[in-house]
Order: structure tokens, then C-alpha cells, then sequence
């Protein structure tokens, strides 16, 4: 060990080996599919030390061989939940949101009264899902639009921000006044600096938690619209391969898959097209839908 490693290693609350790190690394990604750079060593040592706070433990070495031997599901869940990364705003990479309200309206046309199914696969605290439900209800200029939202993550803490719908009002300054009086509520008294998203926009959505690495996903029917974004730079090219082929079993003709501004699904499957930046559709005759990703418990 260098004079520089040895020192950092007395500065720490705990003792974190190489081992350690690399110990982390293989459950991590064994459990939820995300690859760690070496990189996101001073990262995982935050994060994880919180758990061993928690939890009165004294290494990191005790944490994870607890992790594994007692196969504690709510321990499992927060490891996860630790590791996971959860960026995200109100209309990010906003050129997708018109796109999305040109196809709900083309597909209302094709298929009127039949409701339009969404999938948000990384909902986090939920302003992706909450600017696809705004979207929707500006579309159809209604609160009450024909479409069927589902977002899932694996973060169980995210997932509880985004079923409350409750931000700080600092989240919606930059978008337009208007739509904020529209689909907000501002809180007062003790709530004061809080926004709410409006009861018919939150009942739009039903938050599921999902890992995309479990080798069965809980969706009986196709959906008419994914988004995927900013998602797959967490996993290795094999377990994106194995999630974009996924996606597409639950795709049709018409369906789109959106991505993030840093990711090429092109790469990844040859069953894909691009329509647009970072927009993708089956190509013709593309891969039809299998029954071996899904089973009949969410939708």
C-alpha cells in the first residue's frame, strides 16, 4: 500500500479494502445489473458507510458477509438503493415531450377509446413520469386522458418521493407559470416552499417497484410508448442487450422507445431504428413478442 493510500485509509471511519470495493462491485451488479467503475470507490465507501452507521457495524467486511449470509430482503433493498443514482428534473431533455403529445394524439386517432399505454422504466423521484402524465393531460387538453401510466424502479426510498409527489417549489422554477397553476398545488403554513402535483395527475400513475434485470417482467399487454432514459450508461453491453431485447417483446409496430441523450441503442439491438434524436421504433418485420419476459401480476 502507497504512503498516499495508507493515509487515507487512517482517515476513514472504516476500514475499506480493495477486496471490499471489489466484493461490492460483484453483488451490485450480480443484483440489479450496474457495472462500478473504480472510479466510484469514494462513492460506495459514503454510501455504504451510511449502512454500517445504521446498523452499528465496524467494517465493511462484517456488512457484507451479513449481506449474504442472513439474505435479508429490506437489507438487500437498501444496499440498492444506496448504490443507485438518482438525477433527474421536470421536462428533462425536453424535445421528447412534443414528440410524445404528436404520437398520443396520432395513436387516439387510430385506436379511439382504447387507452394508450406508457412506460416510464426509471421513474426515480418521478418528474419523468409527472412531465409524461402533464404531457398527456396538454394533449388531450384534459385531466382525465385516455392513457394508462405505469413507472418502476428498483429504488424503494425514490419510489416513495415519487407516489407523494411532494418537491421542493425550487424543482418547477423553470417551467412556465401557467402549467405550474395548472397542475400544482402550492403548499402553505408548514408546507410552505412545497409544490404537490394535483390528485387527477398523481392517480395517472401507478409506481410499481421493478428491477429490469429480473428475468420476468409483470406486463401482460404491449405498450404504445418506453422510456429508457439516461438508464442503460449504468449497465455493461450484455445486460443492455438483454433489457433492449426485452423492451422490444413488449413493442409493436407503432411503439416508441425513447432514450437518453448519451446512449445508442443502435449498439445494441439491430431490431431498433431511429426516428429522431434519441427516439427509436421496431424496424419493419422487427422481432415479434415473446411471452418469456412477462407474466400477468401489473398490467
Amino acid at each position: 500500500m502507497s504512503a498516499l493510500k495508507k493515509q487515507e485509509q487512517e482517515a476513514r471511519e472504516f476500514v475499506f479494502t480493495r477486496d471490499d470495493f471489489v466484493r461490492i462491485k460483484s453483488l451490485i451488479y450480480r443484483h440489479a445489473g450496474i457495472s462500478l467503475s473504480d472510479a466510484k470507490t469514494d462513492m460506495v465507501y459514503s454510501r455504504i458507510g451510511r449502512r454500517l452507521r445504521a446498523l452499528g457495524m465496524s467494517s465493511f467486511r462484517q456488512y457484507l458477509d451479513a449481506l449474504e449470509q442472513q439474505n435479508h430482503a429490506e437489507e438487500w433493498q437498501a444496499f440498492t438503493n444506496a448504490l443507485t443514482t438518482n438525477l433527474t428534473s421536470f421536462f428533462r431533455e425536453e424535445h421528447h415531450f412534443p414528440i410524445l403529445a404528436e404520437h398520443l394524439a396520432k395513436l387516439a386517432a387510430q385506436k379511439p377509446g382504447k387507452p394508450i399505454r406508457i412506460w416510464c422504466s426509471a421513474a426515480s423521484t418521478g418528474e419523468e413520469p409527472y412531465s409524461i402524465a402533464i404531457t398527456a393531460c396538454e394533449a388531450f387538453n384534459s385531466l382525465k386522458p385516455p392513457v394508462e401510466i405505469i413507472a418502476t424502479d428498483i429504488d424503494t426510498n425514490v419510489l416513495a418521493t415519487a407516489t407523494a409527489g411532494v418537491y421542493p417549489i425550487d424543482r418547477v422554477k423553470k417551467m412556465d407559470e401557467s402549467r405550474v397553476r395548472k397542475f400544482f398545488e402550492k403548499g402553505t403554513g408548514k408546507h410552505d416552499g412545497l409544490v404537490r402535483l394535483k390528485k387527477p395527475v398523481r392517480e395517472l400513475i401507478n409506481f410499481n417497484q421493478l428491477n429490469l434485470l429480473d428475468q420476468q417482467w409483470p406486463f401482460r399487454e404491449a405498450f404504445d410508448v418506453i422510456f429508457c432514459r439516461n438508464v442503460m450508461i449504468y449497465f455493461d453491453k450484455p445486460t443492455q442487450s438483454t433489457i433492449i431485447d426485452k423492451f422490444i417483446s413488449l413493442m409493436h409496430e407503432d411503439s416508441l422507445l425513447l432514450a437518453g441523450h448519451s446512449e445508442n441503442f443502435l449498439y445494441v439491438s439491430d431490431h431498433l431504428q431511429l426516428l429522431g434524436k434519441t427516439v427509436y421504433k421496431l424496424k419493419t418485420g422487427g422481432a415479434a413478442r415473446s411471452s418469456l419476459f412477462m407474466n400477468r401480476n401489473l398490467a
